[in-house]
């Protein structure tokens, strides 16, 4: 189980280590995320239970997702004396985050004078029933003793910007707790519902300090195992699950309580062991690897939103409210490539949220510029698209002021980035639909949006993108950044070839939705500006791009030297006057998050000129960032460095290794975007898989640790495995396969059957960059 799993003994000792923990050993289902805190832990130890798409503001302040009481709440005492963490001396502790059922487990041991007292508890968000939580708490004690139990719901929550539940009622009905509240803006109702299976002690109900218990009194025998199972509910008005937001919480808790825990574990288990089947990827060789990978998946698998909710996956996952919980670039360009090649219908879902949010990227074009058409996706998207990215995003630690940034309004990069992932939607599963369901609108608005934005330079006879920020946020307002105008480019591009398919294959629908835009005569304009959009070439003698006009007249300063000037640790170093801002050192990968996006218009030789150059000049201030460096260092050849930046990726969460504040601006919690990253590493990457006009491709550099590496991959809707070695590759296709299909290995090109396994043997470290 060591490849399945994470374990730690310790006892968090400060704010920052309880952050930490909490996060890495968070739990999810995509209805809600439970970050790993211990049993008897309050607000004070960052409890959240994290709600998806339930949004709240207060005042002035950032709005953000909304917290549910803590309906897993339970405290213990031991002949009058309070045992926990927090009070009692621990003898031992290990908490467990178990990847094969997303289940979390503590086991502490607490001295109280000549008695041992062990505490045991293990929780799971179901996979089946997504508003439930259920917990099995385990007591022993190695003497006889009198025992209090409190446990309930807690509703004193964890807020970064609330309190954003108000009017809190407690109520007990029959044998269920309950918690109901209303959120403060659009007051909508949240109830949280406990039952209880405990079959021994003297149960007594009680309201104190925001908590809603069931007191448990009972005389435990020495060395006996006295267990109770938890079933608690979240449900939320927007949930529409039925006319009574209570009644259908205290439903599902009550269900389950019925059907028992095993059975409820049982169904959960089912359902995680179909998701691994899909998505893991094997390193046989490697345990640190492997570990971290599989726990990359895990994060991805978790925070999957659910089916039909019109969710998206919030750039902090559900581990919190950081970063208002909203949705950003991160989720198309890093996320969503591990669904679309692992489960394409959560791809698909990813997607139709983009769909139902065109309103309000239709609201943002217009009330950011005059004459900006068309759709210009929120740099921070909530439920409804509008953006909850604010002009003054950062403040400054040193002097307390806010920091004008332009995020909001000039990351017009993002527009491009959604639409993109609707073309590779269509090219890798070969399914039209969703083109039909919105898809060809969204790509239409966002190329009508670029039209708007473009400026044409006569003297140049070219079409210009000025004043935007690209990938590297340390430079706000520069004209021509490569990575962005290369990603419209693409974007009329694939608008085009989308109106050409439709015309082919739904001249009517086209024909409708070219009238319902009135769009047609704009369609030649897309075509010029495709054509005469200026994007930065390789210089032909250097093969260097320049990351936008003006940047080779930065002073070249180094890492060093720019991190001396800090005036403070957390200070932001961009914002206009920040300590980057007149030097050529970014953020993250740009130039090189191109060449990794278009990684086909460009040789190895650009690819390593520019590696070579931009990664020293690179702070990788975003877990973004290392792995767009390390798979561009492996299309020539740096595997060593590629592995470093792979684990870098991995082992984000795992590893704490990640900025807390931004400037005054906490920015904590989970990183699923690095998960992803470190998945496209790995797959992309070292297994070299890609999707080409003639199928399926596999160029595998499998680096020097690795014996065996083994990947399931979903391709036109059909299920293949993939298997490397130092000597072979093997593609197996699955019985259930309906088409044969042609696949390139190493340059060679193979025919795969349905319930096939094709043999193709590689000459080891003969491939270009091979490791």
């Amino acid at each position: 189980m060591k490849l399945w799993e994470i374990n730690s003994s310790e006892i968090e000792g400060d704010a920052q280590s309880v952050m930490r923990l909490g996060t890495q050993y968070q739990i999810s289902n995509g209805y809600m995320g439970y970050r790993g805190t211990l049993d008897e832990y309050r607000s004070e130890q960052q409890v959240g239970v994290t709600i998806a798409g339930l949004f709240d503001q207060v005042g002035d302040a950032w709005r953000e997702p909304v917290n549910a009481p803590n309906g897993g709440y339970t405290s213990v005492e031991i002949d009058g004396s309070p045992v926990g963490v927090l009070t009692s001396e621990v003898a031992s502790h290990r908490q467990r985050l178990d990847f094969h059922r997303a289940e979390f487990e503590r086991e502490t041991c607490f001295k109280l004078g000549t008695k041992r007292v062990t505490i045991r508890s293990k929780r799971f968000l179901s996979s089946v029933t997504p508003n439930l939580c259920v917990i099995r708490f385990s007591i022993s004690c190695d003497q006889d003793a009198k025992v209090v139990v409190r446990t309930g719901i807690d509703g004193k929550i964890w807020d970064l910007n609330g309190p954003h539940l108000v009017d809190q009622v407690f109520s007990k009905n029959d044998d269920a707790l309950l918690v109901n509240a209303w959120t403060q803006e659009t007051g909508q109702q949240l109830t949280v519902a406990e039952a209880l299976h405990c079959p021994f002690g003297k149960e007594v109900y009680e309201v104190e300090d925001q908590l809603n218990l069931r007191v448990i009194e009972w005389e435990t025998q020495a060395g006996e195992v006295y267990s109770f199972d938890k079933y608690f509910a979240v449900v939320c008005e927007k949930d529409k699950l039925g006319e009574s937001v209570p009644r259908t919480a205290l439903a599902i808790a009550r269900e389950a309580c019925r059907q028992g825990y095993d059975r409820c574990l049982r169904d959960h288990q089912q359902e995680w062991a179909e998701r691994w089947l899909r998505s893991d990827v094997v390193l046989e060789g490697d345990d640190d690897a492997q570990l971290a990978l599989r726990y990359s998946i895990l994060q991805l698998l978790m925070v999957a939103p659910v089916r039909g909710s019109g969710n998206s996956i919030p750039a902090r996952a559900l581990s919190g409210q950081v970063y208002k919980g909203a949705v950003f670039w991160d989720t198309e360009m890093f996320m969503y490539p591990f669904y679309l090649h692992t489960n394409p219908s959560v791809a698909r879902d990813l997607l139709r949220y983009r769909i139902r949010t065109l309103e309000g990227a239709r609201r943002k074009a217009r009330s950011e510029g005059p004459g900006f058409r068309g759709a210009f996706y929120a740099w921070e998207s909530q439920e409804t698209g509008d953006d909850a990215c604010s002009y003054f995003n950062v403040g400054d630690p040193v002097t307390g002021r806010e920091l004008r940034t332009h995020f909001r309004d000039k990351q017009i990069h993002i527009s491009g980035d959604v639409a993109i992932a609707f073309w590779r939607y269509f090219e890798h599963t070969g399914d039209d639909s969703l083109l039909l369901e919105g898809g060809a609108e969204v790509m239409l608005e966002c190329a009508r949006f670029y039209a708007s934005y473009a400026y044409f330079k006569k003297d140049k006879n070219r079409y210009e993108l000025l004043d935007v920020i690209g990938p590297d946020e340390y430079h706000e307002r520069v004209n021509n950044n490569a990575f962005t105008n290369q990603v419209a480019k693409e974007t009329f591009d694939i608008a085009l070839k989308a109106v050409e398919h439709l015309r082919a294959t739904y001249p009517e629908f086209l024909e409708e939705l070219l009238s319902r835009l009135d769009i047609e005569s704009e369609l030649v304009e897309f075509a010029e500006v495709a054509k005469l959009l200026y994007v930065p070439r390789p210089d032909e003698t250097t093969s260097l791009i320049e990351q936008f006009d003006g940047y080779w007249k930065l002073r070249d300063a180094t890492l060093e030297e720019v991190k001396g000037q800090l005036v403070h640790p957390n200070e932001y170093w961009g914002a206009g006057q920040g300590v980057a801002v007149p030097t050529q050192i970014i953020k993250q990968a740009d130039v090189v998050m191109m060449l990794t996006l278009f990684r086909d218009r460009y040789d190895a030789k650009v690819k390593e000129a520019n590696w070579k150059y931009y990664e020293q000049r690179t702070e990788h201030g975003s877990s973004l960032s290392a792995c767009a460096y390390a798979l561009v260092a492996l299309e020539f050849g740096e595997c060593d460095f590629a592995y470093r930046y792979f684990l870098k990726t991995a082992k984000v969460d795992l590893e704490g290794n990640y900025k807390l504040y931004a400037g005054t601006i906490f920015i904590g919690g989970s990183h699923p975007a690095a998960n992803g990253g470190a998945w496209m590493t790995a797959v992309f990457g070292f297994a070299g898989l890609q999707v080409t006009e003639r199928g399926l491709s596999i160029t595998p550099r499998l680096f020097k640790k690795w014996k065996r590496m083994q990947i399931p991959i979903s391709y036109r809707g059909e299920q293949f495995v993939i298997t490397i070695t130092r000597r072979e590759v093997i593609v197996s296709s699955s019985p259930k396969n309906r088409n044969t299909h042609r696949v390139l290995v190493a340059g060679r090109e193979v025919t795969c059957s349905p319930g096939s396994s094709v043999l193709t043997e590689i000459q080891e470290n003969a491939l270009e960059g091979a490791c």
